[in-house]
């Protein structure tokens, strides 16, 4: 299955009905894909479902799916999150971009002390639709069945407040990532600094409301790779992969 199209269309779909893909998804698929009549294609709602089927229609603005398969997907638990911390250029998109392709349940913008980027006034609602873009384009392309969640812009003081366990990735830590328990928790959320790091301060109120600082290896890790490299442990930890 090469192809994943997302639908709010779904609620009643099973083998031998007729599903659509409107709007802009089905421009993206007849214009810059090329999908023609008699292709298979996959459509999801983001939220579990994933429909496959023959496209029995392809009009200008519509594309008609005849469905012989669907499958409705748990999210797994325990949830893993991300909170990226604001980078210059791309680098925090990259980093949100390949944490969905590897089965982030939500991401989290974050202000963090050492941000050279900010992220005020007009450009916080701006920015995080473009979060929930790139989440949702790296959905399809990694053909998962849900769209990840992208959460407001936080400070460090609501990351500390977060629920499950929290775990800081910090090059001095003590502990490794491959050593931190998981047994009964359900949800992980990875705290990843800016270029400059994760300040003292943050590393300090993080840790006084339960936070775990952990590290990955010896080598140093760009803020767009540290959040992705975690998740890969995390999901062979958890026989995930």
């Amino acid at each position: 299955m090469a192809s994943l199209y997302l639908s709010d269309e779904l609620a009643d779909a099973r083998p031998g009905a007729r599903v659509e893909v409107t709007g802009e998804e089905a421009r993206h698929a007849l214009q810059v894909a090329r999908i023609r009549v008699g292709e298979r294609i996959a459509v999801g709602d983001g939220r579990g479902t994933i429909a496959r089927g023959v496209v029995a229609a392809a009009e200008p603005g519509v594309l008609a799916v005849e469905v012989d398969e669907v499958v409705h997907e748990q999210a797994p638990t325990p949830a893993l999150w991300l909170a990226q911390g604001l980078a210059k250029g791309d680098r925090d998109e990259l980093a949100v971009q390949a944490a969905t392709e590897l089965g982030v349940a939500g991401v989290i913008p974050w202000a963090a002390e050492r941000s050279v980027t900010r992220w005020e006034g007009a450009k916080v609602a701006r920015n995080e639709q473009r979060w929930r873009t790139i989440v949702r384009e790296a959905t399809k392309q990694a053909i998962r069945p849900h769209v990840p969640e992208v959460a407001s812009l936080a400070t460090t003081a609501r990351l500390a407040e977060l629920p499950g366990l929290v775990v800081v990735l910090e090059p001095s830590a003590s502990s490794a990532l491959t050593a931190v328990p998981l047994d009964g928790v359900e949800r992980v959320t990875l705290v990843v600094g800016p270029e400059g790091g994760v300040a003292p301060r943050e590393l300090e109120l993080l840790a006084r409301a339960g936070a775990v600082l952990a590290r990955l290896g010896p080598e140093v890790l760009r803020t767009s790779t540290a959040g992705p490299a975690a998740l890969a442990v995390l999901n062979a930890r958890l026989n995930r992969w």
